[in-house]
């Protein structure tokens, strides 16, 4: 693990949102996000905090743009 400085950890932190925010972020909803997570069928990176959960804000857009395409290709 690599030591953080304060600052960085705040700043990172400070980017997560809570379930229903990320399900607005990508337009669907916090129960598809939650069968997501369950069945592993995305890796969309969440953050644990008890039994609440998290997403980076920057985390979403990076999966975003992993699913972006450039044609009609599906796969």
């Amino acid at each position: 693990m690599t030591k953080q400085t304060i600052g960085e950890i705040v700043q990172r932190t400070r980017e997560l949102v809570d379930e229903k925010a990320a399900a607005e972020f990508l337009d669907t909803t916090p129960g598809t996000l939650s069968v997501w997570r369950s069945t592993g069928r995305y890796a969309l990176p969440f953050v644990k905090v008890g039994r609440k959960v998290r997403y980076r804000v920057s985390d979403l857009e990076a999966w975003l743009e992993q699913r972006t395409r450039a044609n009609g290709a599906t796969a």
